[in-house]
């Protein structure tokens, strides 16, 4: 039986939350193995003076099989 942890985590990219998505579970991996899942729980974005976007940033859970 496996036993699975779940923890919570911030990305953020200047190109798309698709890119914050990729950017966040690659740093995670490194430090944390067996990753069997992400959801995102969020989207948000930071906007800049002239209106345009300057940041996505997604909330992300992330499913794990503890050893």
């Amino acid at each position: 039986m496996a036993i699975l942890k779940v923890i919570e985590i911030l990305a953020s990219s200047g190109k798309s939350w698709e890119d914050a998505t990729e950017k966040g579970i690659m740093k995670a991996s490194k430090s944390i193995k067996h990753i069997k899942s992400a959801f995102v729980q969020s989207q948000s974005v930071t906007v800049g003076p002239d209106g345009k976007v300057l940041e996505y940033r997604v909330n992300l859970k992330l499913s794990f099989e503890v050893e």
